[in-house]
Order: structure tokens, then C-alpha cells, then sequence
């Protein structure tokens, strides 16, 4: 496992939670950043930061869900570095939705907030990385939730478990070309974004204690990378249970308050 120095690094989604936390803990290992997020004054703090701790920093203010948006951020960020080694795409969004009181807006948009802005990163990323004499690494923070349909969450869980699939085939795909994919998949994290959802949080996790699991997954590379232990094994168990059974658990998991 080689520690992550000397790489350029973009990450998507870097205002805040786990992308900012990541830029946070790899800034002092000599590391080039292209930071992006659509909130510019939020996004432009941890670019300081992460400049504060050593290392050079490009911050590109951008919605990922504008995909020609997300091409301009691929290609400057490749006209400022030279090559992208690691792209983190950690832009998404999964709130709490009652499948018996939501719209077709509201799922539609869940896909677009988690799956759409992968594609409007990968398939940049993808073209760039091919041409790259070492290819690259492209991870995504998906989700313990995309494993399973959880109840309250099912078109976040929907989003990400199409996003896991596509990234799966890419991977066999475009081995061929040394471009490496690894699927992240975290459980609940304490962010400012969910801490007031209304969702139970078994086995929550900090920020900081997410940001390490995620940069051992970007060191090691495997296909898929899961945690908190606890959560996944209790994902894993639920997997293989009789339907009936993990069915009445995933109620009363998502019952409690």
C-alpha cells in the first residue's frame, strides 16, 4: 500500500464532509489538488487550507449536474497538472423520502443529485485517463445504502446502486487501459447535511474518521471498499437473510428515532 504523495488528486464535491475532510488530510503530503463544488466562498476556504498545509490547489466553482460544466473542470484541471491520477467523485445527496409521499420530481432528482453527475464526471475522466501512460484511479463515494433498498431512502439506494453497476462495468472494461475503479461505500456519517434528517444513524461515524477510510481505499485500490465494519456486516447479514426476515428488520431499523 504506497501513501498518496506527489499525485494530482480532483475531487468532486469538496466543499464540505468528506471530499473537504479528504483535501483536509492529504494536503500535507505534497499532494496537487483540483477542488470543485458549487458553493464558490465555501469551496474557496478549503482551497486555503489545503494551499495553508503545502500543497497547490486549482478551486473551480461548478454544478456537477451541468455535464459541460463538468467537462471544463475535467479539462482544466488536466491544462493546470499535466495528468489527473485520482479523481474522488463525492458529489450526492440522500435524504429522508417515504416512498408513500414523494413525487416523480423528487425521485427523478435524487437520480440526477447521485447518478447523473457521475456520468458527467466519468465520461470525461475516462477519455483523459485513456490517453495518460500510468491511466488513473477514479473512485466514487457511493453507499452502504446502495446495496440494498433501505426503507426511507429508496431512491438514494436506487441512485447508487446504478452508479455501483456502471462503474463495475466500466472497470472490467478499461483494465485493458490500466484505469482502476473503486467503489466507496460508506454508512452513516455525522455531516451537517444529515444530522437533521429524521433517519436512524446506527454506527455513526465522524468526518475525519470517514476521510481515513476513504484515502486507505484510494492507497489500496479495491473494487469496492465498505464501512464502518459494523454497518456492513449488519448490510452483508441482511443480504443474505430470507426476504421476510431482513424485510421486518429493515421496518423496525427505520421505525426507530
Amino acid at each position: 500500500m504506497a501513501p498518496l504523495t506527489n499525485r494530482t488528486v480532483l475531487i468532486v464535491g469538496a466543499s464540505s464532509g468528506i471530499g473537504a475532510e479528504v483535501a483536509r488530510q492529504l494536503a500535507h503530503s505534497g499532494n496537487r489538488f483540483v477542488l470543485t463544488a458549487r458553493r464558490a466562498p465555501k469551496l474557496a476556504a478549503v482551497a486555503e487550507e489545503v494551499r495553508a498545509a503545502g500543497s497547490d490547489c486549482l478551486d473551480i466553482a461548478a454544478d456537477a449536474l451541468d455535464p459541460s460544466a463538468a467537462e471544463e473542470v475535467v479539462a482544466a484541471a488536466e491544462a493546470e497538472f499535466g495528468t489527473i491520477d485520482i479523481a474522488l467523485l463525492n458529489a450526492g445527496q440522500g435524504p429522508d423520502m417515504s416512498m408513500d409521499r414523494v413525487s416523480v420530481t423528487d425521485v427523478s432528482r435524487i437520480m440526477a443529485l447521485n447518478y447523473d453527475v457521475v456520468v458527467n464526471y466519468l465520461v470525461p475522466l475516462i477519455a483523459r485517463m485513456g490517453g495518460q501512460r500510468d491511466g488513473g484511479l477514479i473512485a466514487h463515494t457511493n453507499s452502504l445504502a446502495g446495496l440494498m433498498g433501505i426503507p426511507r431512502q429508496g431512491p438514494y439506494s436506487a441512485a447508487k446502486a446504478a452508479s455501483r453497476t456502471l462503474i463495475d462495468a466500466a472497470r472490467v472494461e478499461l483494465a485493458p487501459k490500466n484505469i482502476r475503479f473503486t467503489s466507496i461505500h460508506p454508512g452513516f456519517v455525522d455531516t451537517a447535511r444529515i444530522s437533521e434528517d429524521g433517519l436512524p444513524k446506527p454506527f455513526q461515524i465522524s468526518k475525519k474518521q470517514a476521510a481515513r477510510n476513504v484515502i486507505r481505499a484510494l492507497e489500496r485500490e479495491p473494487a469496492q471498499a465498505y464501512f464502518p465494519w459494523p454497518t456492513a456486516a449488519l448490510v452483508r447479514t441482511l443480504r443474505v437473510l430470507p426476504t421476510p426476515v431482513s424485510s421486518l428488520v429493515l421496518r423496525k431499523l427505520a421505525s426507530r428515532h
